[in-house]
This record gives C-alpha cells, sequence and structure tokens, in this order.
C-alpha cells in the first residue's frame, strides 16, 4: 500500500491513543508497516540526492560508503565487515560523561559489572588468566574492540590483556570520549600493542582538550581516528574546529548513523524518525549530515578517510558475522531495538513539510481510518 502521508497521519495518531497494553490487530500492523515503508523510501531518496552530489563517494564491496583515502580505511572496520566481525571485549560499567546520544542515556548509574577481575569475551566470562586456554581451544578472531562504557575510567586493567592480544596477532581498538587521556596511559597502551584508538568526539562538542589529546594519541599510537555519532550539535561544531581537527594527524573518521531506543529517544522526540529495513530507528537528518559532511571532505581533499557509518553500513556487517558463523542464508540478528514500533515517535516526521512521500493512493476499503471494521 502505497498510503498518503495525510492518512499516514491520521491513522499514527489514532494508534497512538490506544491503551499501550492493547496489541495492534494484523490489520492495523500492515498500516504500520505501509507508514514506515513509506518514511524509509523519504529518506532515501534525499539520500540519494545528497550522494549524488559527491563525484568521490566509494563503497567496500558495497558494503559501506567512503570518501578520500582508502588506504587510511581502518582495519578495525575491515575486521568488523570482511572478517571475523565485531568481536567486542567488555569491562568497565561506568561513564564520566552524560551524552544524549548514549545508548544508556539515564541508565548510566545502573549499569551492571562484568564482575570483578573479569572480562566479557564473546558472551562469556574469562579472567585474565584464562585467555591461554581461550587462544588453545577457540579460532583466533580477525580484530577485537574494547567497548562498554569507558575505558579510561580504569584503563590500568586493560594493559595486560592489551599486550596478551598483541602477543595472538590479533587487531586490537577501543573506544574513548578522550577526557581521560594522558601522555602516560596513552603511552602505556601504545606499549601493550594496541593498533587503534577512536575518539568520540560527538561527546564533548569538539572540546579543545580532546582536539589536543586526538594529537597526543597520533604521536604514540600506530593508528587514531573519529568514531562518533552524527548530530546537528557535532555538525556544527566539527565545521567550526575543522582545520585544527585535521591538524591532529587522524587517519579516519567515522560518521555514525546515530540510532534510538528506548533510553535516548526522548532527546530526539521533535526530530523527523525512519525506521529502516524494520530495525535501527533514526533521525532523518543523521546521515544526511553525515553525506553533507563526506560532500565538502571530497570538495577540499581532506588527508583522511571519511566512512559512511550507516544503518545499512551495520545491516552488512550483522548479515556477514552471520555468515561468517555458519548461519543460514540470510540469517542476521538485526533487528528493532524497541520492544514494539513506537508508532507516536513518527508524527514529527509526518508532519514535517520536508518529509515528502513520492508516490501515493488511496487505502483499501477496510484500511481507512473511519472505515467500521479495522
Amino acid at each position: 500500500m502505497k498510503i498518503s502521508k495525510a492518512e499516514a497521519l491520521q491513522w499514527f495518531t489514532l494508534l497512538s491513543s490506544l491503551p499501550e497494553d492493547q496489541p495492534l490487530t494484523p490489520r492495523q500492523q500492515e498500516i504500520v508497516w505501509a507508514v514506515l515503508a513509506q518514511l524509509e523510501s523519504a529518506a532515501e531518496a534525499r539520500r540519494d540526492a545528497l550522494a549524488a552530489q559527491i563525484p568521490g563517494l566509494k563503497t567496500l564491496a558495497g558494503r559501506t560508503a567512503f570518501v578520500g583515502d582508502e588506504k587510511k580505511f581502518p582495519r578495525g572496520c575491515k575486521s568488523c565487515l570482511f572478517g571475523t566481525g565485531l568481536g567486542a571485549i567488555r569491562r568497565t560499567n561506568k561513564c564520566n560523561l552524560r551524552c544524549p546520544f548514549c545508548y544508556d542515556f539515564g541508565q548510566l548509574h545502573s549499569q551492571e559489572p562484568v564482575g570483578e577481575g573479569l572480562w566479557e569475551i564473546g558472551g562469556t566470562r574469562f579472567y585474565d588468566r584464562d585467555l591461554d586456554l581461550l587462544f588453545s581451544v577457540d579460532k583466533k578472531p580477525s580484530g577485537v574492540c574494547y567497548v562498554y562504557l569507558e575505558p579510561f575510567m580504569e584503563i590500568e586493567l586493560y594493559y595486560p590483556v592489551i599486550r596478551r592480544f598483541h602477543q595472538e596477532g590479533v587487531w586490537q581498538h577501543m573506544y574513548t570520549n578522550g577526557t581521560l587521556c594522558t601522555e602516560e596511559n596513552l603511552r602505556a597502551l601504545a606499549d601493550s600493542g594496541l593498533d587503534e584508538l577512536r575518539f568520540n568526539l560527538g561527546a564533548t562538542d569538539c572540546s579543545d582538550k580532546v582536539i589536543a589529546n586526538i594529537a597526543l594519541a597520533a604521536k604514540l599510537l600506530p593508528h587514531v581516528g573519529i568514531e562518533t555519532p552524527m548530530t546537528r550539535e557535532l555538525f556544527d561544531a566539527f565545521l567550526e574546529k575543522k582545520d585544527a581537527i585535521l591538524g591532529t594527524g587522524i587517519e579516519f573518521i567515522n560518521f555514525a548513523e546515530l540510532h534510538l531506543n528506548e533510553n535516548n529517544l526522548q532527546n530526539y522526540a521533535d526530530e523527523s524518525l525512519y525506521c529502516c529495513r524494520g530495525g535501527y530507528i533514526s533521525p532523518m537528518i543523521s546521515r544526511e549530515l553525515t553525506l553533507r559532511m563526506m560532500a565538502i571532505a571530497d570538495r577540499e581533499g581532506w588527508p583522511v578517510c571519511v566512512q559512511d557509518c550507516s544503518n545499512m553500513t551495520k545491516f552488512a556487517r550483522d548479515l556477514h558475522l552471520r555468515a561468517v558463523e555458519g548461519g543460514w542464508f540470510g540469517a542476521s540478528s538485526y533487528g528493532l531495538e524497541f520492544p514494539e514500533i513506537p508508532v507516536e515517535a513518527f508524527l514529527p516526521a509526518l508532519s514535517d513539510p520536508e518529509v515528502v512521500f513520492a508516490e501515493e493512493e488511496p487505502l483499501p476499503k477496510g484500511y481507512r481510518p473511519t472505515d467500521p471494521v479495522w
């Protein structure tokens, strides 16, 4: 059904008023999926128009898009998209910042610890001393990454684990907001064998302190870059300090399409949202701003690789990982990060005159809001 925008707004307003514990009927579900398809098509049309304005836009086997020097494309991302997937190692359950785009926004005080002296690897808890056993029985990953939440809160605990993975020749990258970096701990990471350090520059609105720490890291570690969700605030702050950021010596910038869950949705309640293939829900503007930034990078010839780490990139990542793991054809864990589709969250998009449904047709009998049975 190519539902009209007017009827979509009428339907979603109606469905938003239903009791939370009242499940949608199959016919109502058909309406919801029809509206989401229209919103996704509208978002794709806008992005296609922006991408067409980037002469130097390239892809890696169709799995992600980028501009700039392919030799600087981060190896950690290649491991994610072409190797054994995103092998996350979890340890720290605390963070010193409160970012509105954080998936744990409002819940940072209640994040469960991994356990004293323990590391979560592949969903299993290990002590440092268990790593010899792990490497003796399991196939080595192409790469691993250190996430959850801010590792520099207790960075000294990471050195021996990084050293052990380095001895096995496993590529390692780490994420940080950059506020707690010092020459001492950055040098210790380098000495331990960390390959890549990625700064979430949006966490501090491109603060001068973090930019200085990025420059310091680039002098001490083999590979340094930026990976941060693209928001309106980041776009403006980045362009304001563009020269200083590009002068730090970074090799790559990954602008991630911001996707939302129950924790951070409230912070973007006024944005026009869309749902990517029934999975991630994101502000339309997020990837659009990434493409605008990539157009600037391409036009100005930035000396870095700039990647469009979009929902589609993550979709491709998960398909690849399941294939590597021997899953059935088309297997993926990519999906909606809400217990139910939050229909009320799409009302701003359906009221936004800039969101255009390219093709509309009247709803068939029995699907109109005024029909007696639905």
